[in-house]
């Protein structure tokens, strides 16, 4: 078959690079400054070459199967400013990556529209989100993590990985890491990380895995996001993890199978000195939480989905 040429904005690089695993082109859109949305094939990902950098200058010039949306901007604004009116009645899909901010129940998407596919990457996302007459389908993450690379376990730390911690402030924790942070050692990775106490800075993606694994267990303190790629790649190389019981990490990890998930952060800061005290059941734990990886992230089934996605749209 023909492979299709996806037009999409740079959002979430980690996704991103995982979302490009699929066996379609994508033309990432470019500007000089590479602002936000706009970097194109930039970065330190190991882009493929089915991986194009279109300057904006250029968008209306070239021919797409799909266009791709990743945000509210780039689906009310720019889609205005950047395409075609021949462009715009293209096959689209809005790829939605975090559960409604405004309200948790009430929040109508930004998409009403029958001919869009809305995609969720949690049930939980498509649980809380109203998307009205908008198609909806999930399709749940997918991860890769090298092959060499597994949980050792001998640092007796926890390591949490969250970009702008500080700033991001309540809903993803900073709280939360600061008050566990005084009864557990505890180490934060992630952009801006090095403006808290206890950060190290940014670790480059390819290189967290690896980073991560000397560590007793892998703690996300987010109170309301979505599942983060940093928790499904530590499961991924046998990571046991430690969070709130909120969001899809409900579901995600099994008390005392793959880590433990708890409302309760005193009972959590308990778990996370057992863990510390025991390595052998840290290892059993990250065992499972490998298991789970293996049957749920599987990046083969994620592309598949993706690209299923992709050709159900485009016809």
């Amino acid at each position: 078959m023909r492979r299709l040429r996806v037009l999409t904005w740079h959002i979430h690089g980690s996704y991103l690079y995982y979302l490009t695993q699929t066996p379609v082109d994508f033309y990432l859109l470019s500007k000089p400054e590479r602002s936000t949305g706009y970097a194109g094939r930039w970065g330190h990902f190991p882009w493929g070459d089915n991986v194009y950098d279109l300057p904006v200058d250029q968008v209306r010039h070239t021919q797409f199967d799909c266009i791709l949306f990743q945000a509210r901007s780039h689906y009310l604004y720019d889609q205005y400013q950047l395409l075609s009116a021949a462009q715009r009645r293209l096959p689209r899909i809005y790829l939605e990556h975090d559960p409604p901010r405004e309200h948790p129940v009430y929040t109508r998407h930004p998409v009403d529209d029958p001919d869009i596919l809305l995609v969720h990457v949690t049930h939980f996302n498509a649980l809380m989100w109203d998307s009205g007459r908008t198609p909806t389908r999930v399709i749940r993450h997918g991860v890769m993590v090298p092959d060499a690379v597994r949980y050792t376990g001998e640092l007796a730390r926890g390591i949490v990985a969250i970009n702008h911690l500080q700033q991001r402030g309540r809903r993803l924790g900073y709280d939360i890491y600061r008050n566990t942070r005084r009864a557990i050692p505890l180490d934060l990775v992630g952009m801006g990380a090095e403006n808290v106490e206890g950060g190290l800075g940014e670790i480059q993606h390819d290189r967290l895995p690896a980073f991560a694994a000397r560590y007793r267990f892998f703690f996300n303190p987010i109170r309301y996001t979505s599942l983060g790629l940093a928790v499904c790649e530590a499961m991924a190389i046998g990571m046991p993890i430690v969070g709130l019981a909120t969001t899809e990490m409900a579901v995600t990890v099994e008390n005392g199978v793959s880590g433990y998930v708890d409302t309760d952060t005193d009972q959590l800061i308990e778990r996370m000195r057992a863990l510390l005290s025991d390595r052998e059941h840290a290892r059993h734990l990250g065992e499972g939480a490998r298991r789970h990886a293996l049957e749920h992230f599987d990046i083969g089934r994620f592309t598949r989905e993706w690209e299923e996605a992709f050709r159900m749209m485009a016809g």
